[in-house]
Parts: structure tokens; C-alpha cells; sequence
């Protein structure tokens, strides 16, 4: 009976030394939880609505290809965005579909000058539902059976004031003033049009490319507007300048810029 009693005793000790053994083992490997967590250095863009589609897989193959670095997205009508910025947005980089919205940011010194370069560019074009058959150009908008037409506010959306200027030099703005839905952005251009709210409208190649409900009847003449471009720029506030830099080389590269095309957009002659 007393060896009994003496093997468990002797079993209780050894257990004893192994729990202290296992414990002492750990406290030499700190847990996961006590290593610093390394936050990753984030970007915030602000980009025309138009670009949606096409940074949604920019994004996506960045993050692919770069560690450590987080890009958030603002999508919107450029001068929404330009105001915002303005207002002291906490933004890093700016893509405008127009030059007017960078060039008043750039007289505000709140850009970094250096950094500002044409990014893509796109076409206009007059779009119709897939079932529309009214409507096959520009001078069909005239026709006493069109009663709605969408474009982008011009003060605020770049192809709205391509609009403007096409159907102005195209001797058409007054004829069809009265029937315009101006809208936010030209993604509520689009949806306009997709919803059948309104007969046709003018929007980019690149939108009109991303919708299976509408279809694109004309493009606009080139000629009858300015170029259409998208520059991009580095705000002067950023508090993340050399990640933001090397995320504006990337977009430049011939990888994004064959995203850009795929979604509509146009290459630029460097």
C-alpha cells in the first residue's frame, strides 16, 4: 500500500516539473498578440465617377503587387471632388476628367506641381436603351417626339460641359435646352438612360462600354471639343507622399494603362 501511495506522489511531481517546464516555454516566445501590429500605409484617391470600373481592378491587381499599402476610393463628378479638396478633404491623389477642375487646384497651390501628368483619355458619345430605334444621331435629338436628354451638369461634370461645347459649336444647344435632365455625374446620366427616364444621353465611351442596357448610336465629333483628358495629381497635404508617388508611376505604367483601355479609355502619345 505505502508504494502505491509513494508511485503517486513521485507521478504528481513529475507532472508538476512538466507543467513548469511547458510554462517557462512560453514565456520565452511572446504571443502573437504582443507583437506590434504594422499598420498599412493608406491612400486616399478621389476619382471622376467615369473611372469606377477601371480603378475597382487597378486596385485589385495593386494589391497583388504591393504589400503594406491600402487604396480608398472616392468616386464622383469632378468638381464635387475639387471643392471637397478645397474644403480639406483628406485626399492624396486626384483624378479629374477634366483639366479645369486640376488647374484650379493647381492656382491654389494644392497641388504638387511636379506631379501632374495626363493620365487616359475618352470620347464622348450620345447613347439610347437597347430597344430605343428614335434615336440615331445627334440630329434626331431635335425631333419633336424626343422629350428628355441627360447630361451632366456643366459647371460641375466635364462631359457635361463637353456636351455644352459639342452641341453649342454643332449649332444644337439651344434647339435642345429645353429638354435636358442634367445630372450629378454621368453615372446618373447612365442610369437615366438604362432606366428609360430619359430618351438618350451624352456620356463617355468608357460608361457607355461598362452598361449591357444601353447602347452607343453616334460618337461625338472629336472636332467639335476640346480634347478629353484625365489628369492626375498628388495633393500637396498628403501625409503619405513617396506611397502616393509610386502609386501615380504604377497608373502610368503600360499594366494599369491596359486596364484603362480594356475599360474604354484612350492611351495618351507621351
Amino acid at each position: 500500500m505505502k508504494k502505491v501511495s509513494w508511485l503517486l506522489v513521485l507521478s504528481f511531481g513529475f507532472l508538476l516539473i512538466l507543467s513548469s517546464v511547458g510554462c517557462n516555454t512560453g514565456s520565452n516566445n511572446p504571443s502573437a498578440t504582443n507583437v506590434p501590429k504594422v499598420e498599412p500605409a493608406e491612400i486616399m484617391v478621389s476619382a471622376a465617377a467615369s473611372m469606377k470600373d477601371s480603378l475597382t481592378e487597378i486596385q485589385k491587381a495593386y494589391a497583388e503587387k504591393t504589400t503594406g499599402v491600402k487604396l480608398t476610393f472616392v468616386f464622383g463628378a469632378s468638381g464635387t471632388l475639387q471643392q471637397q479638396i478645397e474644403q480639406g478633404a483628406p485626399v492624396d491623389l486626384f483624378i479629374s476628367a477634366g483639366k479645369t477642375q486640376m488647374d484650379a487646384l493647381e492656382q491654389k497651390n494644392l497641388l504638387l506641381k511636379e506631379s501632374k501628368v495626363d493620365l487616359v483619355g475618352n470620347e464622348l458619345v450620345l447613347v439610347t436603351g437597347k430597344d430605343n430605334n428614335k434615336v440615331t444621331s445627334l440630329e434626331d435629338l431635335t425631333k419633336p417626339d424626343i422629350d428628355k436628354i441627360s447630361i451632366g451638369t456643366p459647371e460641375s461634370v466635364p462631359a457635361g460641359k463637353y456636351a455644352q461645347e459639342s452641341l453649342t459649336n454643332l449649332k444644337l444647344w439651344d434647339a435642345l435646352k429645353p429638354k435636358f435632365v442634367l445630372a450629378k455625374d454621368v453615372t446618373q446620366v447612365l442610369n437615366y438612360v438604362e432606366t428609360g427616364n430619359v430618351e438618350a444621353g451624352l456620356v463617355y465611351k468608357s460608361d457607355a462600354q461598362g452598361s449591357a442596357k444601353v447602347k452607343v448610336v453616334s460618337v461625338v465629333p472629336e472636332s467639335s471639343h476640346k480634347a478629353i483628358v484625365y489628369p492626375v495629381a498628388v495633393i500637396s497635404a498628403t501625409k503619405n507622399k513617396q506611397v502616393t508617388e509610386d502609386f501615380l508611376k504604377y497608373l502610368e505604367s503600360s499594366e494599369a494603362q491596359q486596364i484603362f483601355v480594356k475599360y474604354g479609355f484612350k492611351t495618351l502619345a507621351k
